[in-house]
């Protein structure tokens, strides 16, 4: 492997891992990820792989840096409120590691430009705070065979899943979308936002961290898959737990008779 001296050394902890090696850490730097929203999630999920050395990492935002963002979202400081997140964001990943080319997507994600935006990445992590966004990627990623590991967060509870809804690169069999689980959005107001629930701030940094380690096995191709499991993380009871979850054969996306094959709705 081509490493630097100063990629021997950064890079030593994974190296030692029999399951990451240099070939693994020449994966890292090669692979490019897509994270949608630099906030709650997305702040540890960058941070952590970033310090992998993950080589291309894109963020999708079109937010500003608010005070009250800063009591989870640890990408960014004091002296960043008012910057928009993704330039924010330039500058953390830049500090602590100059291996990592971040491309900085300051818009929202939309029926115009996910397609061209997803198209570009290898895996897309989603740490998004609504459910149009979270039915947007996941069709997209469809459409694309693109591995989705979506984390979701609110108040002291969360769930981590990886969506490949095609056969792995090992020859698995496709498991579930997030419309196979999820079919449809709650009715609006239903489900409360963090912003009129709360979110406890060190949860976005497990989960987020959770998320990360997901999207580098995936990678990697290495351990198991969530891909065809749901995990819950009840932060008030200490509980994680696992749950099975299968391709639905009527799911409107990747079932048997797809009723839903481009983005119209979606415009």
């Amino acid at each position: 492997m081509d490493f630097t001296e100063q990629q021997i050394n950064r890079y030593a902890r994974h190296i030692l891992l029999r399951e990451v090696g240099g070939e693994g850490q020449k994966k890292l730097l090669d692979a490019k990820v897509l994270v949608i929203g630099a906030g709650g999630l997305g702040s540890p999920n960058i941070l952590y792989l970033a310090a992998a050395g993950v080589g291309t990492i894109g963020i999708v935002d079109d937010d500003e840096v608010d005070l009250s963002n800063l009591q989870r979202q640890v990408l960014h400081g004091t002296a960043d409120i008012g910057r928009s997140k993704v330039a924010s964001a330039i500058d953390s990943v830049a500090a602590i590691n100059p291996d990592v080319n971040v491309v900085a997507h300051a818009e929202r994600i939309n029926a115009a430009n996910a397609m061209d935006l997803i198209g570009q990445y290898d895996v897309v992590a989603d740490g998004c705070d609504n459910f149009a966004t979270r039915f947007l990627v996941n069709d997209v990623c469809y459409f694309q065979k693109k591995t989705l590991v979506s984390a979701a967060i609110l108040r002291f509870d969360a769930q981590v899943a990886t969506y490949r809804p095609f056969a792995g690169p090992g020859g698995e069999e496709p498991g579930p979308c997030y419309r196979c689980i999820f079919r449809e959005a709650p009715p609006e107001g239903q489900i409360p936002t963090c912003a009129e629930a709360g979110v406890m701030g060190a949860m976005c940094g497990m989960v987020g961290s959770f998320q990360a380690t997901e999207v580098i096995k995936e990678i990697l191709g290495i351990g198991e898959s969530l891909a065809g499991s749901l995990m819950i993380l009840d932060g008030l009871g200490a509980v994680f737990r696992k749950i099975a979850v299968k391709r639905d054969p009527g799911c409107p996306v990747c079932g048997d008779n797809p009723t839903i094959t481009d983005l119209t709705i979606h415009q």
